[in-house]
């Protein structure tokens, strides 16, 4: 059986940004592992037994990056699902996209992360280094 596990991809707005050129305004939020290759992700875990998907995602994002559902505004048609091995099993990842009201909300790491990184898109690619 696959493993499972889900998160989110926050994004910000920053207030400094030119309405004309929206997309230079937006930052994405990757947290950095504490462990094995210290490798960067959006906050996503394992689904818990009894735990829908969805619930899943704000969970894992209230633990590893301190973030409230409540500060988070879910954008609406997104969700993308990945398929991967992992060890020789197959993970499957949901994400959706979502983003923070408060532009300035302070991030609060879990002992699973060591670093974050508010990145524009194509640093945050690099950053992931995994193409999905």
């Amino acid at each position: 059986m696959a493993v499972r596990a889900c998160g989110l991809i926050i994004f910000r707005r920053l207030q400094s940004a030119p309405p004309s050129k929206v997309s230079e305004g937006i930052e994405y939020l990757l947290l950095q592992t504490s462990y094995g290759t210290h490798h960067w992700t959006p906050p996503k875990g394992h689904v818990d037994p009894g735990e829908d998907d969805l619930q899943t995602a704000f969970r894992e994002t209230q633990e590893e990056a301190g973030l409230q559902a409540s500060q988070l505004t879910l954008i609406e048609g997104y969700k993308k699902e990945l398929h991967y091995p992992v060890r020789g099993k197959p993970k499957t990842v949901i994400y959706w996209l979502a983003e923070v009201k408060d532009c300035n909300t302070e991030i609060k790491l879990s002992e699973e992360h060591q670093a974050f990184q508010w990145l524009k898109l194509e640093d945050a690619c690099k950053f992931a280094e995994y193409e999905e």
